[in-house]
């Protein structure tokens, strides 16, 4: 039997036992590619960097104050894995999603907060403040970006003047919409007509709950029943139109959504060398 270096250093079991000790998605891909190696330049480099982090946490660990070139661990624990976000700002025309944008931009951050902590301890710890230098410096571009997306995913109002606009007119026209179907509801609440006395949405549609069987006292479209068959979901021939208007100025508000985030991503892809660049160091 012949045996490999990898296993008579029984590699695999201790890079189990470290990644029990990686926390971020970055880390544990680092830690993945890790192979023994012979190259003795690049292991004695890789042992000088081990030495001077673990002198740099012990330090940081025994500061009872922060001071000016104080060693200050920062966290990785909670950065997201930025790979899916990276890999289509290579693909020319891919548009992220909001909430990747969002992720890539707390990421890139996170990653200047780091750079600048790192860097500020050069003098005792030249390898890491190098390491840390080559983080890029983004801090134009996500001034440019921050603000556009909100942390549950979603493009903020301000993201672009037209969709400030057509948000503020999908409001008014739901608006309408429900003093029509309301004005309804009271012209037929005593007449056996409705079936309960609210405001729902079927197909996309604001529609009021009519008993079976009486649609033809009020006439509209009916766009669904109940699981029961007692009650038809119809659409007031009043509100048509108003329902219209409401469907086309939400699918001009989803069209201005899809603008907005090709538009975000073409920035961040205009940097997408320096962002790689900067999620391969931290992933170091």
């Amino acid at each position: 039997m012949i045996l490999t270096s990898s296993e008579v250093l029984e590699f695999e079991a201790l890079r189990r036992l470290l990644g029990r000790y990686v926390y971020s998605a970055l880390g544990r891909a680092e830690l993945d590619l890790v192979e023994p190696t012979s190259n003795r330049e690049w292991i004695e480099s890789t042992l000088a960097d081990a030495t001077e982090a673990l002198d740099f946490v012990r330090m940081a660990q025994s500061q009872q104050t922060p001071q000016r070139g104080a060693a200050i661990c920062p966290r990785f624990d909670s950065i997201p894995d930025p790979g899916p976000s990276v890999s289509l700002l290579r693909i020319e025309g891919a548009a992220l999603e909001a909430r990747q944008i969002y992720e890539l931009t707390q990421l890139l951050d996170q990653a200047g907060e780091i750079r600048a902590l790192l860097s500020a301890s050069a003098e005792r710890f030249p390898r890491i403040a190098g390491m840390a230098g080559q983080i890029s410096d983004l801090r134009p571009l996500l001034r440019e970006l921050r603000g556009k997306i909100l942390p549950d995913g979603s493009l903020a109002d301000d993201a672009s003047v037209m969709l400030n606009k057509l948000r503020r007119d999908v409001e008014k026209q739901q608006k309408q919409v429900h003093i029509s179907l309301e004005r309804f509801m009271r012209a037929h609440r005593d007449d056996g007509t409705l079936q309960e006395d609210f405001i729902t949405i079927r197909n996309d549609r604001f529609v009021v709950p009519v008993i079976a069987g009486q649609q033809r006292k009020v006439g509209g479209v009916i766009h669904g029943t109940s699981g029961t068959g007692h009650t038809l979901f119809v659409e007031p021939l009043d509100t048509i139109d108003l329902n219209n208007e409401l469907v086309r100025l939400r699918e001009e508000e989803l069209r201005e959504v899809d603008r907005v985030l090709r538009d975000l991503t073409e920035r961040l892809r205009s940097h997408a060398v320096e962002i790689a660049a900067s999620v391969a160091a931290i992933g170091r």
